[in-house]
Order: structure tokens, then C-alpha cells, then sequence
């Protein structure tokens, strides 16, 4: 594992696109199924691959599918765009033995949610949470804000990131401009605050989020990376069209089964198709019906 918190800062940036995991229709992990996917994503221009996240149905993997997973992505990358490891995890102790399967990887950075089970720790008990991964680790930790039960303010955020030098950013996935707008207008300039929303991609970059990490990165990655071209050219006109585009999109897919929409996407444009982990549902005719014929205005 390598540490360097000012290669973190520098370069976590950009769009960010979180692997789907390649399951079979038994929900057994496809050996090698990861590769043709993250050359997709990197041929789509994106700036870095995280294994492990929402998308990725990282609370799904065990231990030992975890480690392989991480490997696999890890050697596919061969360390052309920064690689990115996520911790879905319920304590402090399993997020730090699972860093330790990272081993002997460059990891730019570990994505870690809050604990997600019932019981909700205090601001006092989450700052340590984070202080000990980090240094238990030596890995730059970006906070992945997405526990509605155990969801993070703004001003937690920001405290935890003045107090503990090795939580360099945050993915914020509130679903609100408000805590976005708020974190850019407080955080330090080393900090990156980067976007889960998908409905706000457009916005949030114009604003001037650092980057993304969020299903439709994964989905269409080309398009996302187009989008925060746009904006950074003063292209707004460009950068609305592909949003809108993007919503429409976006509207064709349910919450309780994305990963599941997200690989049939990816399957339209090459890839070949997985299924979703059960008891997530499979993408259903419906679906499919809808999502081609969004999909039909963002193809080449």
C-alpha cells in the first residue's frame, strides 16, 4: 500500500466511474469479468476506477470475493488512472482488516461509508472512526456520504476533515446543492469534494465539484467526461443538452435495482451482460424497453 496524501489531493479528481461486479445468473463472480469493463472506462477518457462501491454491490462481497475483486481491478487498471478502493463496512476494525487485504497495491484512495447498521455513533465516535482507519492504514480516505440513517452534516464533514489530515474529501450523495454548495465554500483548497448525484451532475460541476463517482459515471462515462468539459470551456449550452439527455435517462431507472440497470447500459455498448446479486432484481423488459430508447440520443 502506498500513502500519499498530496497525490490525493492532486489528482482524485475528474469522473471517477465505480465498477459494476460481473455475476453470473447463480450470483457467482465471473473470473476476469472486470477487464473489459475498465478498458471501457478508461477509453472513455475517465480519470480513475473504484472497486467496492453501491454500484459495484460492494456490501454483497465477502472477504475472500473482496480480495480478489480488489486484485483483479487492481492489475487491470495497471496504473493507468488512479485506482480506488471502497469500504462498505460496520466498524471501525472491519474497515482496517479490509485495507489490509489492499496490500502491496497502489491505492489512491479508500472510499469509506459511515456505519450503516441501527445503532448511529456520535460526531466524537465517527471522528475517531476515521482518525483510526487513517492511520491504521496510511491511505488517503475520501467519506462516502450515502447512510441516510447515518448521514453526515456539513459541518461534520468539514470537522472531520480539519482534524484528521488523512480524509482528504468526501463523495456527497445528500441528493441536494445545498450541502454541495456548502462544503465548496468551506473546505480547504487540499480538500475534494466530489458528487454522487446523478440527477446533478451539470449543476454540481458548474458549481465547481471536483469530479464524480456515481452510476451514471459507470453507465455512459464518455458523456459525463464530456459534460465536465463542457463546463470547464464555458460550454453551458453543450453541458445542459448532455444533462438533460442524462435526466432522461436517469428517469428510465429504478433505485432497488441500478446496478442492475447500470450493467444492461453497459451491456448496450459492448460489454458483456451480468447480473445483479441476489435478491436484487434482474433489469426487467420494461426497463430495457426504456433505457434503449434514452440511451438511443447519447449513443454515436
Amino acid at each position: 500500500m502506498t500513502s500519499n496524501l498530496s497525490f490525493a489531493r492532486q489528482h482524485l479528481t475528474g469522473v471517477l466511474p465505480p465498477l459494476t461486479m460481473p455475476f453470473d445468473e447463480s450470483g457467482e463472480l465471473v473470473k476476469g469479468g472486470l477487464k473489459q469493463q475498465i478498458e471501457f472506462i478508461i477509453d472513455s477518457g475517465a480519470n480513475g476506477v473504484v472497486a467496492g462501491g453501491s454500484t459495484g454491490e460492494g456490501h454483497t462481497l465477502n472477504d475472500s470475493e473482496f480480495a480478489l475483486v480488489m486484485k483483479e481491478a487492481y492489475d487491470a487498471t495497471a496504473d493507468r488512472v488512479p485506482f480506488l478502493a471502497g469500504l462498505i463496512v460496520q466498524s471501525t476494525r472491519a474497515a482496517i482488516d479490509r485495507a489490509n487485504m489492499l496490500k502491496g497495491m497502489k491505492v489512491a484512495a479508500l472510499q469509506v461509508t459511515p456505519v450503516h447498521y441501527l445503532f448511529k455513533p456520535d460526531a466524537e465516535a465517527t471522528i475517531e472512526h476515521f482518525r483510526t482507519i487513517s492511520d491504521a492504514t496510511g491511505i488517503p480516505i475520501l467519506i462516502y456520504n450515502v447512510i441516510p440513517w447515518n448521514y453526515l452534516s456539513v459541518d461534520l464533514m468539514l470537522r472531520i476533515m480539519d482534524e484528521v489530515p488523512g480524509v482528504v474529501g468526501m463523495k456527497q450523495s445528500g441528493g441536494d446543492l445545498k450541502s454541495l454548495s456548502d462544503l465548496l465554500l468551506h473546505c480547504k483548497p487540499e480538500n475534494v469534494v466530489l458528487s454522487g448525484v446523478d440527477a446533478l451532475l451539470y449543476p454540481g460541476f458548474a458549481m465547481g465539484m471536483h469530479g464524480a463517482i456515481s452510476a451514471l459515471t459507470t453507465a455512459v462515462p464518455h458523456i459525463v467526461v464530456r459534460i465536465q468539459k463542457a463546463v470547464q470551456a464555458n460550454d453551458h449550452e453543450t453541458a445542459r443538452d448532455l444533462h438533460f439527455k442524462l435526466n432522461a435517462l436517469w428517469n428510465t431507472m429504478s433505485h432497488d435495482n441500478l446496478p442492475a440497470c447500470i450493467k444492461y447500459i453497459q451491456h448496450l455498448q459492448g460489454t458483456p451482460m451480468y447480473e445483479p446479486r441476489a435478491p436484487m432484481m434482474r433489469v426487467t423488459e420494461t426497463q430495457k424497453k426504456a433505457i434503449k430508447a434514452a440511451m438511443q440520443p447519447l449513443m454515436p
